[in-house]
């Protein structure tokens, strides 16, 4: 699924997140969202969380 719609994304849904800080490289990072922190209904990066241990990242998949 789509990571950039808010509408997709729920609490407790595992995910794929790229951090800031690897943005060039898109590295992934794989988690379980505890926040939506993006209050938009839509982003062209994807839609920012916080995973369960803290990570912020936006979504690039949805598991």
């Amino acid at each position: 699924m789509d990571g950039t719609n808010r509408a997709n994304i729920k609490i407790g849904s595992r995910v794929l997140v790229v951090k800031k800080e690897h943005q060039r490289t898109g590295q992934l990072t794989e988690g379980i969202v505890k926040r939506i922190l993006t209050n938009s209904q839509n982003h062209h990066r994807g839609i920012k969380v916080m995973l369960e241990d803290n990570v912020v990242g936006r979504v690039q998949q949805i598991k």
